[in-house]
């Protein structure tokens, strides 16, 4: 238990948000320029100039370039038509094709928007270098100013940690609470437990308050590492954080406490435990938006207090939330938190003589 309790929700911190990220870098990427021109040359040199973008060769055809899609030779092919430069200066509009690889979808949308961003760019310096194209009267200038709230860096590390927080806590309360009373069956003392005057209530807590405790340690110990070494923003309140933990982990201890009544060994509480966990990791909104699933999925979310935790985290930590804007998920998991103690307790059958 000790490498579970200390070095794995570490390894998760400190391991898991630098993998887990939505960030892509380095794309290959291919060119056919048919234009050949100043500009063609600038908008090119504007994509490699980036950290998103690589070089990974050019052509004139566009069938070279589908092929160099089809064989993963690059995930991007930019085409610029001919007359290019000609266009632009002419009309001031001007059309490029980009052939994203859309095998992952999530990775093709965030190209795309990398890709948009420079030609974006690319627009504002047309625009400062030849303002004469602005008296044309067919062409109209909209000053866009975007501002990023709650995450003004963009910085995926401030939307992962949060939920790796979550992952981390989660592990400590699921895992060891699910291998509690059934350590006590294969070992033989849930015998001498049974016939001893203690109450079932003061059993499920004894077996309850250790894991919690520890948990909230873990979770202290988590968001030290999260400010000192990735320097996440702390906006709300620390307490209430802790206090919406602590009803959090009462949920995940309680549902780990059931499955460990309802098996007879440490490596099946393991695999039940490990098969939800990774059933309400894949649903709680951590890696995918929970608005993009289906409605029946949405639905199950309801029930899934991991996607719950990781919604209040990211509220009070980046937007600085208070109770009343995290209140809808905190009754959720307080309801959530009284059904599993009352399944759990009532399905530990505790027998005398």
């Amino acid at each position: 238990m000790i490498p579970i309790i200390f070095f794995m929700p570490l390894f998760q911190l400190l391991v898991l948000v630098h993998a887990a990220t939505f960030e892509i870098k380095k794309v290959d990427m291919v060119v056919v320029n048919r234009d050949n021109s100043g500009f063609s040359r600038s908008l090119i040199n504007k994509f490699v100039s980036t950290n998103y973008f690589k070089y990974a060769g050019s052509s004139y055809s566009d069938e070279i370039a589908k092929n160099d899609l089809a064989v993963n030779k690059a995930r991007m092919a930019l085409i610029i038509p001919r007359h290019f430069e000609k266009n632009l200066l002419n009309t001031g509009k001007a059309k490029i094709q980009f052939l994203i690889n859309a095998e992952d979808g999530a990775a093709a949308a965030v190209i795309q928007s990398y890709a948009s961003s420079i030609v974006f760019g690319f627009n504002q310096d047309i625009l400062t270098d030849f303002r004469y194209n602005l008296m044309r009267s067919d062409y109209s200038m909209i000053n866009t100013v975007t501002r990023y709230w709650y995450n003004p860096e963009l910085d995926y590390k401030d939307y992962m940690v949060p939920g790796i927080l979550v992952l981390l806590v989660t592990v400590v309360g699921l895992f060891l609470s699910s291998m509690n009373i059934v350590r006590e069956k294969e070992i033989g003392t849930i015998e001498q437990l049974n016939v001893t005057p203690i109450k079932k209530r003061h059993f499920i807590i004894g077996k309850l308050l250790p894991f919690w405790f520890i948990a909230n340690f873990e979770l202290a110990l988590g968001l030290f590492i999260a400010k000192l070494v990735f320097d996440v923003p702390i906006s709300g309140n620390i307490f209430l954080i802790f206090f919406l933990a602590s009803i959090y982990l009462l949920v995940i201890q309680a549902f780990g406490l059931f499955i460990s009544t309802i098996t007879e060994t440490q490596q099946q509480a393991l695999f039940l435990s490990w098969f939800f966990m990774v059933l309400f990791i894949l649903m709680s909104g951590l890696f995918t938006p929970i608005d993009s699933m289906p409605q029946w999925a949405q639905i199950i979310t309801l029930f899934n207090p991991i996607a719950h935790f990781i919604e209040i985290m990211r509220r009070v930590l980046l937007k600085g939330s208070g109770f009343f804007e995290v209140q809808k998920q905190f009754w959720l998991l307080l309801g959530l938190a009284i059904l599993m103690i009352s399944l759990s307790t009532w399905r530990y059958r505790k027998t005398t003589g």
